[in-house]
Formats: structure tokens, C-alpha cells, sequence
């Protein structure tokens, strides 16, 4: 979450008064994340999350985002709920974006994961999987394979600005995972972007995930790749085995990975790292002027990269015989 886009408390009060969920109390901006403009929104009905949706969002995806969110909630999932309009509809326009608002949940987010917390969430991806089964809808990953040349091209220019001989570690890369990429494994809905500020905990337990503006539909064990880079590794980009062990396990206690996943799963971390050391990458070198927003390190991911170049098998992240 982030706040590009500055609004009034006259706007919010005037977009409030379409819904059913009272008068406007109090609202602030949320800095956290790169894509939206997001913030928290205090009624006198109770609390919510104002979205307004930004140029990387494109608006033909946001049936897709709101309406995974509506049948994962119905299916038993703790998720933030679209609220709808008095019209109905459960999208539409502020200082001449697309908005949204959706319900708050309570809890909060770890900065360092515990094992216990990995625990939990592996168990709590593995319930997305199994909710979005029979969700009808599709969405492309724009951010797979056939994606990542398209980011670099736009930062290969200034990549070693970020770090030296990042650009040929990135086009070698991508040329390995291009030529080699898995085919054929199991798919369905995945978050795609399951970091720990997109996951709420009570007293250690899972309350919540959000955030779902990456959804689509893809390897299931890509989701799986996507959080063993995002909660197992220690700060000095050592991989922690122990978290990594938690979190399969919490993940296959409902969902056990099939023989082609786990073989498949050190690609597939590879290609995680990757999207996001790309991502990253580009947003460091093209914050907005004046952007409440915080750009994430890209040499983070790099040096995840590296560590899943080295790696032999799933059983060195953990996953279990």
C-alpha cells in the first residue's frame, strides 16, 4: 500500500455519502507498498480501507481483484470484502481514479517472521489455493516470464547504478529462465504477492491476508516460491531453513505439492526473485516527485538470487521427503 495520489476530506466525505457506511470521522494515508493509493478511513459505522487504484492497475483487472475477494470471503477466507454502493456497484471514481473501499480487518503485521508465523501462513496460502478452485474468473500473470524482459529493458540503462554488474546478472538470468521455465503444473488463483504486510496476525495467528491487487491465475507453486522468498530469509539475506520447513509444512498440512512442484520449486525461486528484483528495480530508479512512498531495496532480492542459483533441490528449503 502507498499514497500517490493526495485527496481532501471534503472528496472522501463526498465519495462516502454513496455508500451506507456513515459520515466521515477521521482518515490519514497508508505509506506502506508500490502500487495504490490507499487509506485508512474512520466512519461513524466503523472503520475501512479506501483504494484508489493507480496507472499500474490497469482498470479492466479490477472485476477480477474485487470479485476473488467477494468468493474467497464467501468460501471461509479472511479477506477484505468490497462494500458496495447504494447503486450497487462496488467500483468507482476519485480525484479521477478508479476507487474502491473494502472492509478493515483486524491485526496486525510482522516485521520478523517466526517460524510460527511462516506456519501459519503456509497454512493459510494453502487455504486461498483450495477457496479459489472454483472461482470462474482468469487473470493472466503480467508478471511471469513473458513479463520480466519488458521490465528490463526499461531499467537495463541504470541497473549498474543500483549495483555493479546487475545488468548482466539479470540478462543472464532471464535467458536461463526463459529457455527452461517450468510447463504443465498445477494452476489456479494465486495471490502472487503474499509479502508479511500482506498478512495479519492475532497473538501469533493468522487473521488475515490482503492486498490482492497482483491475483491471478497461475502455478500454484509459484505462490509457494513468491512467500518462501518474501518471509524465510534473515535480514543479512541467509535463508532460514527453519522458517522455510514451517512454512511448506504448514502449507502441505492442507495441500501437499505434488512431485513435479517440488522439483520444480528451485525454478520457480529463482523466477520469484527475479520478478521482484525486476519490479524493485524499477521502481527505485522512477519514484514520482512527491510520492508519500517508501521504494523497497531491489539489492534485496539480488542477493536472494544468488542464493537460489546454488540450490540443488526443495529439500534444501525445507520441504520434507
Amino acid at each position: 500500500m502507498a499514497v500517490y495520489t493526495d485527496v481532501s476530506a471534503a472528496q472522501i466525505a463526498a465519495f462516502l455519502s454513496l455508500y451506507d457506511i456513515g459520515t466521515l470521522t477521521s482518515f490519514h494515508g497508508i505509506a506502506e507498498g508500490v502500487e495504490n493509493s490507499n487509506f485508512l478511513v474512520q466512519t461513524t459505522a466503523g472503520t475501512y480501507i479506501l483504494t484508489l487504484y493507480e496507472k499500474r492497475v490497469a482498470r479492466e483487472d479490477l472485476p477480477f481483484f474485487l470479485g476473488l475477494m467477494q468468493h474467497l470471503a464467501k468460501r471461509g477466507l479472511s479477506c477484505p470484502l468490497p462494500v458496495a454502493a447504494r447503486s450497487g456497484a462496488m467500483l468507482g471514481e476519485l480525484s479521477g481514479r478508479p476507487a474502491a473501499i473494502v472492509t478493515f480487518l483486524p491485526g496486525v503485521s510482522v516485521r520478523r517472521p517466526s517460524a510460527v508465523h511462516c506456519a501459519e501462513l503456509g497454512r493459510g496460502l494453502a487455504q486461498l489455493h483450495l477457496a479459489g478452485r472454483d472461482f470462474s474468473m482468469r487473470r493472466a500473470n503480467a508478471l511471469s516470464v513473458s513479463g520480466w524482459r519488458p521490465l528490463y529493458r526499461g531499467a537495463r540503462g541504470r541497473a549498474d547504478e543500483v549495483a555493479p554488474g546487475l545488468a548482466a546478472t539479470i540478462e543472464e538470468e532471464l535467458s536461463d529462465l526463459e529457455r527452461d521455465w517450468p510447463a504443465g503444473l498445477p494452476a489456479g488463483v494465486i495471490h502472487a504477492d503474499l509479502f508479511p504486510d500482506n498478512a495479519f496476525f492475532l497473538d501469533d495467528a493468522l487473521s488475515g491476508i490482503i492486498d490482492f491487487y497482483f491475483a491471478c491465475t497461475d502455478f500454484l507453486a509459484y505462490d509457494v516460491a513468491v512467500c518462501l522468498n518474501s518471509w524465510c530469509f534473515e535480514p543479512d539475506a541467509s535463508y532460514n531453513v527453519t522458517k522455510g520447513r514451517a512454512l511448506l509444512a504448514g502449507y502441505e498440512s492442507l495441500r501437499p505439492l505434488g512431485a513435479d512442484e517440488a522439483s520444480a520449486l528451485p525454478r520457480l525461486a529463482r523466477g520469484a526473485a527475479l520478478r521482484f528484483l525486476l519490479t524493485r528495480l524499477v521502481d527505485w530508479l522512477n519514484v514520482p516527485e512527491g510520492a508519500l512512498v517508501r521504494p523497497k531495496d531491489p539489492v534485496e532480492y539480488l542477493r536472494k538470487l544468488r542464493f537460489h542459483r546454488a540450490v540443488d533441490s526443495a529439500r534444501d528449503y525445507g520441504l520434507a521427503p
